[in-house]
C-alpha cells in the first residue's frame, strides 16, 4: 500500500470538484500521435552513464499526495509495458503504456475503491498497483483498503480488494477481468500485496513488507486461503510454541506459502530450513536457555529468497554471518558467501522491520539486499560491507550484465552514488556522485524507468533509453 495524508476518497473528491482529468482524453488515448510522449520536451534527470538522457518519456501523476514515498508505479512482467494509476471525476483510471514509447496501450473504466476506514483520513491511503505472471498469464492489479458493503442498515466487511485486469491487448474503457475482496483487520496504512514468491500475497496487521497475518489469492480462480497460524502450517512446530511464535507467511508460491518463523523456516510438506543448510552453517543457534534451528528468512523477491545464518567458532565466539540464496519452491541452494554484516532482528524474528529491500536484476542471474550482493550464474557473492576504512555500500537497482547501483552508507540515505560491476570478486565501485538517480527498474524494453518528485512535488515518471 502507499501512505498519504489524503485518502482516495478525498482525491477522488478532489478530482470531481477540478471538473478535469490528468489522464489522456478519449482522442489521445485513440491517436497513436497524440498518445506518444516522445514529442514532449523531456524532463532533466540525472542519469547514470548506461542511460541516454535525451531518449525516453515522461508521465506525471500530480493527483499522487506528496509524502507517498511509492507511488502507484509498476512495470509489468517482460519489461515491454509499465502500469499506473491515474484519476479523473469517475475514479481511479489504470493505463498500460508501452515502454519504448509511452503510448497508452489500453486504459481502464473509471474504478472506484472501497469505502475508507474510519480514521483512514489521518493515517491515508490510496490504491496501490503490481504486475504479476500466473500460470503463464499476465495480469496488472489494482488494490485499496476500505470497507465493502458498508450503508445505513449493514455495518459491512473490511477488505482489501484487488481488481484484476488483463495486462495483453489494448483499446479503452477495460473492466477487471475480477474483482476479488480479501477479509482483513488492520489499522489504515498497514497492509500489503505482493508477488514476490510467484502468487499474490495479501499481508495485514502491520506496517512493512512482510505483515503479521495474510491470505494467498489465485487471481485465475479468485480463490482465497487465508493464514491465520502460519506456525500451525509447519509439523516441525507441532508442541514448540516458543520457537514458532513469531511467525508469518513471507511468501506465496507454486507449491504453498513460505513460512518464516523466529529460526527456522519452510515451505509446509515441502522442505524446511535445516534440510537446506549451506556448508560450514551448524544446525542449531542459542535460543533463550536452549538452541532452535539456525537460520532466518530475510527477504523474497522474484521468486527467490535471501537467508541468514548463525555462524560461531570453537571458542564460542561469532563469526561473520552467512548468507544464502534459495528458490523459494524447492528451497535448492543457489549462492552462499560469510559477509560480517549482521540485519538482527530479522523480519520474522521480530516483526516485519528489514533495513534494505531485496532486488534483482530482470533475468534473476542477479540479487542483493543492502551490501550482501551475489551473481548466481557464478554462485559467488560480493560483501559491500564496510571495514573500518571502505565505506558500507548498499545497492538499490541492478541490470543484467552485473552493473548495479547503490549508495554510500549503511541505511542507503547518503546522497553519493555509486556503479558497481558484480561480475567481479570485489563489485569494483566508481562514484558517479551526487545527484545522479538510481533507476526503479533497470530494463523497460531496453530503457531505465526512474520515478522521482519534480520542482512542484508532483510524481514524475520517466523512462531514458539505454546507450
Amino acid at each position: 500500500m502507499r501512505a498519504a495524508k489524503a485518502t482516495a476518497l478525498a482525491v477522488l473528491t478532489a478530482a470531481t470538484l477540478a471538473g478535469c482529468s490528468s489522464t489522456p482524453d478519449a482522442d489521445a488515448k485513440n491517436d497513436p500521435a497524440a498518445a506518444a510522449t516522445g514529442d514532449k520536451a523531456l524532463a532533466t534527470v540525472a542519469v547514470p552513464p548506461a542511460y541516454d538522457a535525451t531518449k525516453g518519456w515522461d508521465e506525471t501523476l500530480p493527483w499522487v499526495p506528496g509524502d507517498v514515498d511509492e507511488p502507484p508505479v509498476a512495470v509489468l512482467p517482460g519489461g515491454d509495458a509499465v502500469a499506473m494509476l491515474n484519476v479523473d471525476a469517475g475514479g481511479f483510471l489504470v493505463q498500460s503504456r508501452a515502454a519504448d514509447s509511452g503510448k497508452v496501450r489500453w486504459a481502464s473504466a473509471a474504478w472506484r475503491p472501497p469505502m475508507p476506514m474510519d480514521g483512514a483520513k489521518q493515517e491515508g491511503e490510496i490504491p496501490d498497483v503490481l504486475g504479476l505472471e500466473q500460470d503463464g498469464r499476465r495480469f496488472v492489479v489494482v488494490s485499496a483498503h476500505g470497507m465493502a458493503g458498508k450503508d445505513e442498515l449493514h455495518d459491512g466487511t473490511e477488505v482489501v480488494r484487488l481488481a484484476v485486469y488483463a495486462a495483453e491487448g489494448d483499446g479503452t474503457g477495460r473492466k477487471p477481468l475480477r474483482e476479488i475482496d480479501v477479509p482483513v483487520s488492520t489499522d489504515p496504512g498497514d497492509w500489503r500485496v505482493s508477488a514476490d514468491g510467484g502468487r499474490l500475497l495479501v499481508g495485514f496487521g502491520e506496517d512493512g513488507d512482510y505483515p503479521l497475518r495474510s491470505a494467498a489469492v489465485d487471481v485465475v480462480t479468485g480463490k482465497v486461503t487465508p493464514y491465520d497460524d502460519a506456525a500451525g502450517l509447519l509439523r516441525q512446530c507441532d508442541g514448540r510454541p516458543l520457537e514458532c511464535g513469531w511467525d508469518r507467511v513471507v511468501a506465496a508460491g507454486a507449491k504453498g506459502p513460505l513460512v518464516g518463523l523466529g529460526h527456522g523456516f519452510g515451505v509446509p510438506g515441502v522442505w524446511f530450513s535445516d534440510g537446506v543448510r549451506p556448508e560450514g552453517v551448524a544446525a542449531k543457534t542459542p535460543f533463550g536457555f536452549g538452541d532452535s534451528w539456525n537460520g532466518d528468512v530475510y527477504g523474497v523477491a522474484g521468486g527467490r529468497f535471501l537467508a541468514q545464518w548463525h555462524r560461531t567458532g570453537k571458542d564460542g565466539s561469532s563469526e561473520p554471518t552467512a548468507w544464502s540464496v534459495h528458490e523459494v519452491g524447492s528451497g535448492a541452494l543457489l549462492a552462499r558467501m560469510d559477509c560480517a554484516y549482521d540485519d538482527f532482528p530479522t523480519v520474522t524474528s521480530q516483526g516485519d522491520s528489514r533495513n534494505h529491500p531485496v532486488v534483482t536484476s530482470p533475468s534473476g542471474r542477479f540479487l542483493a539486499a543492502g551490501p550482501v550482493a551475489f551473481d548466481l550464474q557464478r554462485k559467488q557473492g560480493v560483501c559491500l560491507q564496510g571495514d573500518g576504512n571502505r565505506k558500507t555500500i548498499t545497492v538499490g537497482a541492478i541490470a543484467d550484465d552485473g552493473t548495479a547501483y547503490g549508495k554510500v552508507g549503511d541505511d542507503a540515505s547518503g546522497a553519493l552514488v555509486v556503479r558497481l560491476d558484480l561480475t567481479t570478486a570485489t563489485g569494483e565501485a566508481k562514484v558517479l556522485g551526487a545527484g545522479v538517480e538510481i533507476p526503479q527498474h533497470t530494463a523497460v524494453g531496453g530503457s531505465g524507468l526512474f520515478v522521482a518528485r519534480d520542482q512542484d512535488d508532483n510524481v514524475r515518471v520517466s523512462v531514458r533509453a539505454g546507450r
